[in-house]
């Protein structure tokens, strides 16, 4: 063990998975691996844990978030506050490795996520109505997925509902009559979850209410680069996707009870199922957004919190309502949070990156993840004129169909044409074919803490599997193969040992690797035998 930093040199041929799974399709890391990530002030807006399994039973853990190196057959971890832990005899394989690491560092709290999430699909009008939310179109979107044969579920309002960032109240021009619209959707059997994030616009009644008693950020500095004291109210202006706004501090009582206040007033008044949790990302409360530029360095209530804490403690507050989505984070394994892949462009590039960072997400010890929205979370693409492809989109919503979860955005009755239509509705009911078996599934990530969705390697362990990205287990049994390139007309697969049957009817005994044919419809998949 070592405090502060750790230096592990690979064993020959040693394969590892961790720490982020934005970095899916890196894995596993190797010895002519090169890569780095620092998880103290960045999640890569998908989900971290400072972890590492290798699948000679080896494994890393630090609990607080760790800077990281590969190179040169070396992982080099650094921490500024944790215990970094190297565990060589946790096992002898991927799968004994990560359990060990369950049990031992994160155990699952038992505690079901929503299972409506796993049940049917999930519907959200980001897509169709972007910066447009209304109650009529609303109402049409889920009637147009009731009258095609989308059985209700998950219901998500996006953002612009609300009157305003941190004025969380139904906007009056959009919304005649928000509380009856909500009764509408609970009656067409849907729960509805309104999209939230812990911006505050600066000009707003919320902010100057919690300005004058505290709750936000404060800037780390005044223009000449002095520190400001801790306890100013000149909070920190932070650039986000949406502009620059003041940003909630979960570390001042102030903040979370305001917050609570307002979530629990909707779901009292309005019949609010749950939240959309959005933003939260560590970056922003490390004081820099990418690419975009930066803003001030920010401190808290608390100023010995860190960017990591400040973000964990925001998704701490969303556990609170369960059925909430929760995309980004450091530190959930164990716990029965939904999480969603990041949004990704409309592109045959991105959709290969859907089943490796859901893999990887798995092994972070966050078993309840949805891919990106069918066809990607990117709405230009959806425009008229936008570069849009239906055998992308209907590829896509095929890896969707038998992974864990399956949400729908862009209206398929939109974007399809009644042919491409007709497959659609196929992928539904064959999602539905499985769904009682993943909610079973569920219930069992919950009390394992074992991924729902697993790579070959971790079911399979010594077998040359680990590089497989293009193939997956839900569970021990089902074997899913989709297509991820453009035009495919066939595919291989490769079949672990076993007796399988094939999506066609055929039987094929493993271990083998077969080509199949894969015409639009097809979806090849293959349940064990016996």
């Amino acid at each position: 063990m070592a405090l502060g930093t750790l230096r592990v040199k690979m064993l020959p041929g040693e394969k590892w998975w961790g720490l982020c799974n934005a970095f899916g399709r890196e894995m596993p890391f190797t010895e002519t691996t090169a890569f780095e990530c620092d998880l103290r002030v960045e999640n890569y807006a998908h989900q971290s844990l400072s972890l590492l399994c290798s699948d000679r039973g080896r494994a890393i853990w630090c609990p607080e978030p760790v800077g990281a190196k590969i190179a040169g057959g070396e992982i080099a971890l650094a921490s500024d506050a944790g215990r970094i832990a190297l565990v060589e005899d946790a096992g002898r394989s991927l799968a004994e490795a990560f359990r060990y690491a369950s049990r031992t560092w994160f155990p699952p709290t038992g505690q079901e996520p929503e299972l409506l999430y796993f049940a049917a699909p999930q519907l959200n009008t980001w897509i169709e109505l972007t910066y447009h939310q209304n109650e009529r179109d609303i109402l049409a979107y889920a009637q147009s997925m009731i009258d095609n044969g989308v059985p209700p579920g998950v219901f998500m309002i996006d953002d612009t509902w609300q009157l305003g960032y941190g004025t969380w109240e139904f906007d009056p021009r959009r919304f005649s009559d928000p509380k009856g619209m909500m009764a509408k959707l609970h009656a067409m059997g849907f729960k509805v979850l309104l999209w939230i994030c812990p911006f505050v616009s600066m000009d707003s009644p919320a902010y100057r209410a919690l300005l004058a008693t505290g709750g936000f950020l404060a800037a780390g500095e005044d223009e000449s680069g002095a520190r400001r004291d801790r306890w100013c109210n000149d909070p920190a202006a932070v650039k986000w996707w949406n502009g620059k706004s003041a940003l909630l501090d979960f570390t001042h009582p102030n903040a979370v009870a305001w917050f609570t206040e307002q979530l629990d007033r909707l779901a009292r008044d309005y019949g609010a199922d749950g939240f959309k949790f959005d933003g939260g990302g560590v970056h922003f409360y490390a004081g820099c957004v990418g690419t975009e530029g930066s803003s001030p360095k920010t401190f808290a209530h608390d100023p010995s919190a860190s960017p990591t804490a400040q973000s964990a403690l925001y998704g701490a507050f969303a556990l609170k309502y369960k059925g909430s989505e929760y995309r980004n984070g450091f530190g959930f394994a164990g716990r029965p949070v939904i999480m969603r892949l990041h949004d990704k462009p409309h592109t045959w590039d991105a959709l290969r990156r859907l089943i490796p960072d859901m893999l990887a997400a798995g092994l972070v010890g966050c078993p309840f993840i949805c891919p990106d929205m069918i066809g990607g979370g990117e709405w230009t693409a959806f425009l008229p004129g936008a570069p849009f492809e239906p055998e992308l989109f209907l590829r896509s919503a095929q890896v969707h169909a038998l992974c864990p979860m399956m949400q729908i955005s862009a209206s398929p009755w939109r974007v399809l044409s009644p042919e491409h239509q007709r497959v659609f509705r196929d992928v539904i009911a064959l999602r539905q074919r499985f769904a009682p078996r993943f909610v079973e599934l569920a219930k069992q990530s919950a009390r394992t803490g074992e991924p729902m969705m697993r790579n070959l390697e971790y079911a399979f362990p010594g077998r040359g599997y680990a590089g497989i990205q293009d193939e997956f287990l839900m569970g021990e049994d089902l074997l899913v193969a989709p297509v991820l390139e453009k035009g495919a007309a066939s595919r291989r697969v490769v079949l672990p040992p076993g007796s399988w049957r094939a999506d066609d009817g055929r039987t094929y005994d493993g271990p083998a690797t077969i080509e199949v044919e894969t015409p639009l419809p097809r979806l090849p998949h293959f349940e064990r035998v016996g």
